[in-house]
């Protein structure tokens, strides 16, 4: 549980648990009407929902829609536990894996505002044991001729990938050598990672990886306290996250929902199931990158900070500046666009913390957002004050409910 410190008289220090039910009323609400979208197209939201739900796509699932700040569509399907007969509440927490990364981005972003941190200073100003980084080059390994920046590590320009047993001479030897293990440490993760050779020249290409478990440990010298400290201090209190964390205590494993992968014939197989799952004790190494598990109210919060340009009810968190880097495009032009595998997504770049839609052709124009490996999933349109939050837990990623959701979103504004 994320316990909240208070001081009481001098020295005598409690806990308090934020509950999530004070979470969720605190948030601004309206309706669609007032904010300018249909209520009864809005509606099909929650017939898509529940047709995935039926046909076992999901077991189920969380939408909420913001608009102009306040949030104006809040609903849940299906179940959390399909064996328990759990269903998914408004307080059901999630594995949101990838959604990590742009509250990590957000944190270190907050050392830039502060001065703690330079984007355009080597890695090894920080993290000394990566200060001569080396990069695979065929069979060989040889010095890397350009400096790896703390920018890299934010935009997935490092050449620091995810491991693959299949995958590039680099990816192999992240896997071998087990350089995100849950039991080990930040500290131990960038002493493999400096045995490791880059995938490519800093700067010269993208590739989405493990730079953002990096930029944790970055936060944690820059900072000088652990990451999940840093995160609970500086994010999470601020703004009411309370379910928000790198596990999952005793008193919420109730809430929490089971992990599920499709099988062939058609159904669900538990994957991770919420009574016996490792996301009910603490790890050893905080995965900045994702790690993190929480709620859709949560993540609502940050989000409507970061549109609201760093700003929570008269709190600021972050710059405009922070805010403006990270929700638009910084990936060098030679480094090209966001990829997977084969697959070019033209037109979407990445900024420090969210990957960016740079032209209509591509999307929504400076749409920005991101989602996890559990298909969750969240996007947010400045040029229509919206933002839309979409948990389930099924693995490997779908899109499935991204692609049925958005345009009955975009189809439902109405001014």
């Amino acid at each position: 549980m994320l316990y909240c410190l208070r001081v009481l008289g001098v020295a005598a220090l409690m806990t308090t648990t934020t509950t999530l039910s004070a979470i969720a009323d605190d948030l601004p609400r309206s309706t669609p009407a007032a904010e300018g979208l249909s209520a009864e197209k809005l509606a099909e939201v929650g017939k898509v929902m529940n047709r995935l739900v039926d046909e076992r796509h999901i077991a189920g699932g969380q939408v909420m829609i913001a608009r102009h700040g306040k949030v104006v569509f809040d609903e849940v399907y299906g179940q959390r536990d399909l064996d328990a007969g759990l269903p998914v509440e408004h307080d059901t927490i999630f594995r949101i894996y990838s959604m990590s990364k742009a509250i990590t981005s957000a944190a270190a972003m907050m050392l830039v505002d502060e001065g703690k941190l330079e984007l355009d200073a080597p890695v090894g100003k920080y993290l000394p044991e990566l200060a001569d980084v080396k990069v695979a080059d065929g069979d060989q390994v040889r010095p890397a001729e350009r400096t790896l920046t703390v920018a890299d590590l934010f935009l997935h320009t490092s050449g620091i990938p995810y491991g693959s047993k299949n995958g590039s001479r680099t990816e192999r030897m992240m896997e071998a050598s087990g350089v995100l293990d849950r039991d080990t440490s930040l500290a131990e993760m960038t002493t493999k990672l400096a045995e490791i050779p880059l995938e490519f020249e800093p700067g010269t290409d993208w590739k989405y990886g493990a730079g953002i478990d990096v930029l944790g440990r970055v936060v944690e010298v820059a900072a000088g306290m652990p990451l999940d400290e840093f995160l609970a201090e500086r994010i999470f209190q601020p703004l009411g996250m309370g379910d928000t964390a790198f596990y999952v205590p005793a008193d919420k494993q109730p809430r929490f929902a089971t992990n599920y992968a499709p099988k062939e014939e058609g159904g669900l197989n538990v994957i991770d199931a919420a009574h016996k799952s490792p996301y009910l004790t603490k790890p050893g190494l905080f995965s900045g990158g994702g790690g993190l598990v929480g709620t859709v109210p949560d993540y609502m919060r940050f989000l409507l900070m970061v549109q609201a340009g760093g700003e929570w009810q008269g709190q600021r968190l972050l710059s405009l500046e922070s805010i403006e880097k990270m929700t638009t495009n910084q990936v060098p032009e030679e480094a090209g666009w966001v990829t997977f595998g084969p697959a070019v997504r033209t037109g979407v770049g990445y900024g420090l913390g969210f990957s960016v839609t740079t032209t209509a052709d591509a999307g929504r124009q400076d749409e920005y957002g991101w989602g996890g490996a559990a298909s969750t999933h969240y996007w947010v349109s400045p040029r229509d004050g919206l933002i839309v939050v979409t948990m389930e837990q099924r693995m490997p990623y779908s899109s499935e409910t991204e692609d049925l959701v958005k345009p009955i979103v975009y189809g439902a504004i109405e001014e």
